[in-house]
């Protein structure tokens, strides 16, 4: 490839054409155009300047050269003021001037067929332009201030790479014919464009919140305008026609002629070539929209089918819906109906509780029974239960202090933080034994694990509270239900679910209220059992703490004493004795454990997962090593239970699974919605798990922290009078 290019040298028959046009401008009597077409300039001669100047030529025609600039640097863009009809197509201009703005007079600017790359921001002072044709170039973008121009009326934009229009272009009220390439347009979109001039000017209107008015009212003053200057020009022309007309006449008159004849033919052709271009584009707009419309014809298709199988997707989820609504109500029929029978049971185990506290009230303490009771059993048991909350406390005190002081001493050594670690170690063994001994001998600890005990052995209480997680499982059931129903907008079994939740909503009250009744009735029986005690009697707490533990039946006895003593030692280290009634019911032995998994015993009542796990894992040594049993850690424990819930070591922090009975009726439930995977999220913070219900309505859909502020339910806006946490919260 060449570095330089010659420069290419104009033929003598465009050299001859340019001065013959040069001379024919400058006699008298010519007109007032100026054509230097197809005289191949790379540049225009500063004379054409000077002649527009001094004989203000009116129209300027440079088509069909190699023009790259309009104006020379030795020449000035004001010498054309006068010019109104300025030609520059098939030119190899890659910009205008940035002066444009000066040609004042210019009214018709075609600027066809060339390379311009972007319009000069002063093109909008042109007020008097009417035609601006950039057909044909490199355009990528319009300036803002194409809005200014008050007279335009014709604006060619096709075949360039313009995606987007200016909204000021909707203050040109003039505009009669748009031309662009609608089908790649995005601003305004190609739709719009499609519907020609008026449907793109009223788009730009109200996008700028204007109204729109055809631009037949805004022509008047500028076809005036136009008028009334074509007239001061056509005197003038008359006055100088009329004086150089008598001179040469008859010498210009042929070449007139001929001058006439070749711009006729000249006109003829480029009106063939414009029919050509229309055709062409008509043809190429016609198949664009047939592409068009078969692309929207398959997305119609797509989208039909999509919605068809959504339907399908729609109506099986609709049938397990419904199924599981069936489930549902057959269950709580059920329930109703165990309720029913059931309340009758406990009528009459609450009588046969009358007639056994009755008989107490009338049974007097005798000697025998305080010489046979087992002081220092009872007296161990109690300091065990009593002692071990407070001991959490303290380790929970120390512990947080001995994390403060780490925050705060954080830079000293190690020692000194072990000696005083020691320290308080001494000072909490002190503290623990002085506590132990001062609740030994107070009476009021010795009441409270008497009515601990008690809530414990009492089988109403523990029906009543069995009852409640049933139908706290239910409405948990029942709003996850509504809820899968509102996001699936079915309302066909609304009213249905309504009955269904608001009988169990009232069935809880009922049963809530038994179950303060009930713990009222046993405060009053303690209440006249400490009326009845002699206050010379001592240790009357642990005598009735004794009896409470020999009131169990004689066939749970003498099954607990067959239970296997390693398993009756680990419950003990577990601090789980509670579930030795329920193991020894069952029969279960090491081999039966070895059998099975923490769901099964979950349904014999062992609910801690970490008894659980321990559980198993002792049956498992047990089965590699039969006769020496491995002795469990407490460490060793603790390891175990680290991935589930910690194993609770305060008896009276926690509400203690009733021992199953023979009094105590057994009926399958559902499994609770606390222990299942799929428990429903708070609907207020969408984080936490639902654990409140609401009454009346029977809602099961926010957590604690979300419930405090709500005053209306948020699935019914119903109002909240009552809310209850769950019984496994």
């Amino acid at each position: 490839m060449p570095l330089f290019y010659k420069k290419k040298k104009p033929s003598e028959e465009s050299k001859k054409r340019l001065e013959y046009q040069l001379c024919l401008s400058k006699e008298a009597g010519a007109d007032d155009i100026l054509d230097i077409s197809n005289c191949e300039l790379s540049e225009i001669p500063s004379s054409v300047f000077s002649i527009c100047k001094v004989l203000q030529k009116k129209v300027l025609i440079l088509c069909g050269n190699e023009l790259k600039t309009l104006v020379p640097k030795t020449c000035a863009t004001n010498a054309l003021a006068t010019i109104k009809v300025l030609d520059l197509h098939e030119n190899k201009l890659t910009s205008l001037p940035d002066d444009i703005g000066q040609l004042s007079s210019l009214q018709v600017l075609n600027a066809e067929n060339n390379q311009i790359k972007a319009l000069p921001a002063s093109i909008g002072d042109l007020r008097n332009l009417q035609t601006l044709n950039v057909k044909g170039n490199c355009l990528r973008e319009l300036p803002s201030s194409l809005g200014n121009m008050a007279s335009l009326r014709t604006l060619d934009l096709s075949e360039n790479s313009i995606r987007e229009l200016p909204k000021e272009l909707a203050n040109v009220r003039t505009l009669e014919s748009l031309t662009l390439d609608a089908c790649s347009m995005s601003y305004p979109p190609a739709s719009v464009c499609t519907g020609g001039t008026e449907e793109i000017q009223r788009f730009l209107c109200s996008e700028l919140g204007l109204e729109y008015c055809p631009p037949s009212q805004y022509l008047l003053p500028v076809l005036e305008n136009d008028s009334g200057k074509s007239s001061l020009d056509c005197v003038d022309g008359e006055d100088i026609a009329w004086q150089s007309k008598f001179m040469d006449y008859e010498r210009r008159k042929e070449q007139k002629q001929l001058e006439k004849l070749n711009f006729e033919k000249e006109l003829e052709e480029k009106q063939r070539e414009q029919a050509q271009l229309l055709l062409l584009n008509n043809s190429r707009k016609e198949g664009m929209l047939l592409s068009v419309k078969l692309e929207q014809e398959r997305v119609e298709q797509g989208v039909c089918l999509q919605q068809k199988v959504q339907e399908a997707e729609r109506q099986k989820l609709l049938e397990k819906v419904r199924q599981a609504e069936a489930n549902i109500s057959t269950r709580i029929s059920n329930l109703l109906l165990d309720n029913k029978r059931q309340a009758k049971s406990a009528g009459f185990l609450q009588a046969l509780e009358e007639d056994r506290i009755r008989m107490e009230h009338l049974t007097a303490i005798t000697q025998e029974e305080a010489s046979s009771l087992r002081k220092r059993d009872i007296a161990v048991a109690m300091q065990t239960m009593l002692s071990e909350t407070y001991s959490l406390r303290l380790l929970q005190e120390a512990s947080e202090t001995r994390r403060q002081n780490m925050v705060s001493e954080a830079c000293r050594s190690m020692e000194t933080l072990d000696k005083k670690f020691e320290q308080v170690l001494a000072l909490q063994q002190l503290d623990k034994s002085k506590a132990v001994s001062q609740i030994l001998q107070e009476e009021e600890m010795q009441k409270a694990a008497f009515e601990a005990l008690q809530l414990q052995r009492d089988s109403v209480h523990g029906y009543i509270r069995n009852q409640i997680i049933l139908i706290e499982a239910e409405l948990m059931q029942l709003t996850k239900l509504e809820v899968k129903r509102r996001n699936l907008d079915a309302e066909t079994l609304q009213e249905a679910l309504a009955e269904q939740r608001t009988a169990l909503s009232d069935m809880l009250q009922q049963l809530l209220k038994q179950k303060d009744q009930r713990e009222v009735e046993l405060k009053q029986v303690l209440m006249e059992m400490e009326l009845k005690s002699d206050s010379t009697q001592q240790n009357y707490w642990m005598i009735q703490y004794q009896r409470l533990l020999d009131a169990k039946p004689l066939c749970l006895r003498m099954q607990e004493a067959g239970v296997d003593k390693d398993l009756v030692n680990l419950l003990c280290k577990l601090s789980a004795q509670h579930y030795l009634p329920i193991i020894a019911h069952h029969r279960i032995t090491a081999e039966a454990l070895r059998h099975m998994t923490t769901k099964d015993l979950g349904k014999l009542g062992i609910s801690e997962m970490g008894v659980q796990k321990s559980l198993l894992h002792w049956a498992r040594e047990q089965t590699n090593s039969p006769r020496n049993s491995p002795k469990i850690s407490p460490r060793k424990v603790q390891e175990e239970q680290e991935p589930g819930p910690s194993i609770p070591t305060a008896p009276l922090q926690q509400q203690l699974t009733p021992p199953l009975t023979p009094s105590t009726p057994l009926t399958p439930t559902v499994p609770s919605p606390l222990d299942t995977p799929s428990t429903n999220e708070c609907v207020v913070c969408m984080e936490d798990r639902s654990l409140m219900v609401f009454l009346p309505c029977g809602h099961i859909c926010c957590c604690q922290v979300c419930s405090d502020a709500l005053q209306s339910c948020p699935l019914c806006r119903s109002n909240i009078s009552q809310r209850i946490r769950l019984y496994h919260g």
